[in-house]
């Protein structure tokens, strides 16, 4: 993909097998996805080995609400300009893509630094509005300090990775992405246990992973021949945002919403102690592991369909969706009778002892019942993001963790204690497909006509 052109690249994406271009497009993103969610994982593991690990557990589970704010703006970005990058390129508009590329990316950066300029000299009550208890306090803020100072390259690190993988150099993406992860999961023990860091050499870990992967990803960006991030490209204009607005308030939602959710959950899970909600962070962290394998499918589904879509070829677009919803519904479903019956073999590797294992198993095992339903759920998502469906995406972006997920999460506890914590997840899987069928049918109908 090193030397292809843009014409190249088109062809390349307009006449391959679908089911051929997808599997080599989802290798690399999958692999980024798995290693990103084993370093997420990489934190909570090792934390569970340490002193005080419940609440040190806890911290991590805390500032994860943060993480996914993060993530919001720049997958925001990342998706916004990416999604009209892919479909520019497939209409052989390459000029416009070129300036929405640098927006896209300046614009993040910009406030990548509004939010860890905020977020610090706000520390402390944000520490205690994401859900900290009064002895998890101290230890979510020396994790999030870091995390904040951070941000904006993070930020950043997730708007390359999309415009590489949108533009079909999913190499590079992986690159990019893996490297930093490697480097987490290695420097984690050496922080944590080694320099005897605790939560603050875990988040020092992140932080320094983090940067490797940013400067991986824009050295992807001039090796691979996609679009070159370019200071005088930088154009704002209420167009290019509107297009981004579009294109990333799915995403944008989506992961906001997540991290209001997990707010939400942690506060739920204050009355039942640290242990509750440590039992919950880590099993945030394993279905968040399962489902990455999808997203990572459903990534190289993307740019197949922008590009297509933009080609005006709809019946592919078709295509290759019900090829991939196929390959993750099986996948799913494998993965969900494996959890059921190794749920607390699973749960035991993080540690954290028997109390939180005994409640993490239980979620782990009320999750896997609805679990093959996010096949479905996730790629209409994708699919109706990236043809640009701004209002039916966002709806079924924010569904999932947001319009069914909080209102359970208040309610469900009150009536079936800590049962209703357990197995909120579930029953919001089950409410959310129902309303993606409603949502994407008139969608895939059209796209067979």
């Amino acid at each position: 993909m090193a030397e292809m052109t843009n014409e190249e690249k088109l062809i390349w994406m307009t006449k391959t097998p679908v089911e051929k271009l997808i599997l080599r497009l989802s290798v690399p993103t999958i692999i980024s996805m798995l290693v990103s969610s084993f370093y997420n994982m990489a934190d909570t593991f090792f934390l569970g080995r340490s002193k005080d690990s419940v609440i040190a557990t806890g911290a991590v589970g805390v500032v994860f609400s943060l993480m996914a704010i993060i993530q919001a703006i720049g997958f925001f970005f990342g998706h916004g300009c990416s999604n009209f990058i892919s479909r520019k390129l497939g209409s052989k508009e390459p000029e416009i893509a070129e300036k929405m590329a640098s927006t896209g990316f300046f614009t993040a950066l910009i406030l990548g630094f509004v939010l860890m300029t905020l977020g610090l000299i706000f520390i402390r009550p944000l520490a205690w509005a994401l859900g900290s208890t009064e002895l998890i306090l101290p230890k979510a803020i020396e994790y999030m300090r870091i995390i904040l100072i951070a941000s904006p390259y993070m930020i950043c690190a997730l708007v390359l990775n999309n415009q590489l993988r949108f533009q079909g150099s999913a190499f590079f993406a992986m690159v990019g992405i893996a490297s930093g992860a490697v480097l987490n999961m290695v420097l984690d023990p050496l922080f944590i246990f080694g320099f005897d860091m605790g939560v603050t050499g875990a988040a020092l870990a992140t932080a320094i992973s983090q940067f490797l992967s940013f400067l991986l990803l824009l050295w992807g960006i001039g090796k691979s021949g996609a679009i070159k991030i370019k200071l005088r490209n930088f154009k704002p204009s209420l167009y290019f945002y509107r297009e981004i607005t579009a294109g990333g308030s799915p995403s944008l939602c989506r992961q906001g919403i997540a991290s209001i959710a997990t707010i939400c959950l942690n506060f739920a899970a204050k009355p039942y102690g640290e242990v509750a909600i440590a039992a919950m962070a880590v099993v945030s962290k394993i279905t968040m592991f399962a489902n990455s394998t999808i997203i990572g499918f459903g990534q190289g589904f993307q740019p197949v369909c922008g590009f297509n879509y933009g080609a005006g070829l709809k019946k592919r677009v078709l295509k290759a969706f019900w090829f991939c919803v196929r390959f993750a519904f099986l996948f799913l479903l494998a993965v969900s009778v494996l959890g059921l019956y190794f749920a607390p073999v699973v749960v035991d590797t993080f540690g954290n002892g028997p109390e939180v294992g005994v409640i993490a198993s239980a979620a782990l095992r009320f999750q896997c019942i609805a679990f093959p339903l996010n096949s479905f759920i996730i790629l209409s998502n994708m699919l109706l993001q990236t043809i640009r469906k701004p209002v039916r995406a966002t709806i079924l972006a924010i569904s999932r963790q947001g319009l069914v997920f909080i209102p359970l999460i208040t309610i469900l506890p009150h009536i079936f204690g800590i049962l209703g914590i357990e197995m909120c997840q579930m029953i919001s899987d089950i409410f959310t497909f129902a309303l993606t069928i409603a949502l994407a049918a008139p969608v895939l109908r059209e796209l067979n006509k």
